[in-house]
């Protein structure tokens, strides 16, 4: 890239040429002026034009120079910043002039910012995305492999045996769903992280939505041998929230506490209020499981991060639930907790906007 004139050679072509110009219109005028106002011979009149266009050349080069040098010399020292992707402070920059060129540092100013958040933006995206295939690649090989497995054990001869046949067939569509319940939670929280999916708020009765997502998960804990409880609240109880979204909150923790609970364990839904935050209601859902130590307990809302890794694989864990929750808490602007002791169990909780007070 090359650099100024003035950088190279010391010389400010712009104070040059407007001193040019100046001078050589000033001359002429004067010349006009001495010639016919004031009677004076033409060589004289020439020669005192010549001289005070010189003079004012010197006073017009000196004078432009002063006014817009320096922040010319501001106006590349910021593109050429821009041009590497260094974006610095300008706190040095006077701005005393207050004329267009002000003006113009100022834009430019604001377009390095603005460069400057965008490109962050890129590669949070650029990070984002190969974080995420690595991801995806990590989980979608361990039950392509399973399914791949199965199939030539069969392909090679168990296919004759029906009691093994199907003991496989078994174990490949088990990971066959795994891999259908990966891949839709991988659409979900691709679109949640993006900003894609929109949360669109209404107000809904939040006895209604529980009651149907206990009702949908009761046979699963039954099946799994987990007493699934939900404590009596208010049922006019309205909350502002995208409903659809807060159903999948609710069973993303719910079928946590059935997923990784004991045997002859419980799953707890209770819905209560605090007195200083009347505007609000609280969801907690208590679980009797393994627990989490303390120190996982901030990373258990990440992608793909397990505390048990082959106990959630084992169970059909995608690793997404807490972190589709998360996000979707985020998006409505509320809280969600959690609290857990190992061996003891754990309480999930999320904060939602109350819809049915009255306002005085």
């Amino acid at each position: 890239m090359s650099k100024s004139t003035k950088t190279n050679k010391g010389i400010y072509r712009l104070g040059i040429r407007l001193g040019f110009l100046v001078s050589i219109i000033s001359s002429v005028v004067l010349f006009l002026i001495s010639l016919l106002g004031f009677d004076i011979d033409a060589s004289d009149a020439a020669f005192l034009s010549a001289i005070s266009a010189a003079l004012i050349f010197v006073v017009g080069y000196i004078v432009t120079l002063r006014l817009t040098g320096k922040r010319f010399d501001i106006i590349e020292r910021m593109f050429k910043n821009i041009s590497r992707k260094r974006f610095i402070e300008y706190n040095d920059i006077p701005f005393g002039k207050k004329d267009e060129l002000d003006y113009l540092i100022k834009q430019g100013i604001k377009s390095s910012r603005t460069t400057e958040r965008e490109i962050q933006r890129l590669n949070r995206i650029e990070n984002y995305r190969k974080e995420f295939i690595g991801d995806i690649s990590h989980e979608l090989k361990t039950p392509i492999f399973a399914i791949q497995g199965f199939i030539e054990t069969l392909l090679n001869g168990a296919l004759e045996d029906e009691e093994v046949n199907r003991d496989f067939l078994r174990k490949a569509m088990r990971n066959v769903n795994r891999l259908i319940y990966l891949t839709k939670d991988l659409m979900e929280i691709s679109k949640l992280e993006t900003g894609e999916l929109k949360s669109e708020i209404e107000e809904v009765y939040l006895f209604e939505i529980l009651n149907d997502i206990i009702e949908s998960l009761n046979y699963k804990a039954e099946k799994e041998g987990i007493q699934l409880i939900i404590n009596d609240f208010d049922r006019s109880i309205k909350v502002k929230a995208d409903k659809n979204q807060l159903k999948q909150v609710l069973i993303n923790l719910i079928e946590n506490g059935i997923k990784y609970n004991v045997p002859k364990g419980k799953v707890e839904v209770s819905v209560f209020t605090k007195p200083k935050q009347q505007e609000k209601v609280f969801v907690s859902v208590v679980d009797t499981g393994m627990g989490i130590d303390e120190k996982d307990i901030p990373r258990v809302t990440e992608r793909f991060f397990r505390v048990d890794k082959s106990r959630s694989r084992e169970r059909g864990g995608t690793g997404l639930g807490l972190a589709i929750v998360k996000h979707i808490m985020e998006a409505h602007g509320e809280k969600f907790t959690i609290k857990s002791e190992p061996n003891k169990g754990s309480t999930f909780t999320i904060s939602l906007t109350r819809a049915d007070l009255v306002q005085v």
